[in-house]
Formats: structure tokens, C-alpha cells, sequence
């Protein structure tokens, strides 16, 4: 059964172990400030108990900033990376937030194939961004319309 869940700050490790064993995108103390930010919230995907994949967005007023967004290797290209973006859209749209926020790294060829099926688009680049030289693609996906 998939659910979808409020990851915890006891829970940390839990978050440390996934973003380790995909992108490592950030150390133990960095998932321990993602916690403390205000309006920061952080979701879990389960398949039965077990959390294969994890979103972390900040609200600001009517924007929601993308931080964060994996699922396990083992359960890509199944739907459930999807299922995970489907339900945090369903859920930004009930808070009346206008647009989604995003940045990708322009090698990352597989999740830039993702957002656009999502309608994200490209509005700015961030130049050798990554500590490869990669640019960061800015991506936005508008809710409604003004």
C-alpha cells in the first residue's frame, strides 16, 4: 500500500540514509536545518512502511521552493516519483499557491524529463552552480492563473 506521510525531526536518519544511498545532496546537520526552517515541511512516500521516497518544500507566501525531491533507485520508473508529485500539487493547490519552484542540474538529463512532464518550465540558468561545473536549470510550474 502507498501513503504519504509528515516526516518528523526524530526522523533524520531516516532522511540522511535515502538522500545517502541516491543524490547525497546534503550532510547529516544540513537535514537537521532543513527541520528548523520556517514553513519547511518534509514528506515522506511509503510503500507498506518502508519510505522510498521523500519531498522537502518551503512555503512562502504563495510559492512552495522545491529543496529536495528523491525517490530509491530500486522504485524508479514506476510511478512513483509521480504519485509523489502528483499528491504534493493536489496539496499546494488547496493552500492557493500560485507556482511551484525548482532547481535541477542541467546533467540530470532523467529528472529534467521529469518536472516537464509536469509542466515545469526553464526561467533562468545559474552558471557552473554544481561542484562538477554543472549549470542549475531554475524551473517553475504556474498553478493558476493571475
Amino acid at each position: 500500500m502507498i501513503s504519504i506521510k509528515q516526516i518528523n525531526e526524530n526522523e533524520i536518519d531516516l532522511c540522511y540514509e535515502l538522500d545517502s544511498n541516491t543524490i547525497s545532496l546534503w550532510t547529516k546537520k544540513q537535514w537537521a536545518n532543513e527541520f528548523k526552517k520556517e514553513g519547511t515541511k518534509i514528506i515522506g512516500l511509503l510503500l507498506e512502511n518502508l519510505v522510498i521516497g521523500i519531498c522537502v518544500f518551503q512555503v512562502v507566501i504563495d510559492e512552495v521552493q522545491i529543496n529536495y525531491f528523491v525517490v530509491n533507485q530500486n522504485f524508479r520508473k514506476k510511478g512513483f516519483g509521480s504519485y509523489l508529485m502528483d499528491y504534493l500539487i493536489k496539496r499546494c493547490k488547496k493552500l492557493n499557491i500560485n507556482k511551484l519552484l525548482l532547481e535541477v542540474s542541467q546533467s540530470n538529463i532523467t529528472a529534467e524529463k521529469f518536472y516537464n512532464r509536469f509542466d515545469f518550465s526553464t526561467v533562468g540558468i545559474r552558471k557552473n552552480y554544481y561542484k562538477d561545473g554543472s549549470d542549475a536549470l531554475l524551473k517553475e510550474k504556474k498553478l493558476t492563473t493571475k
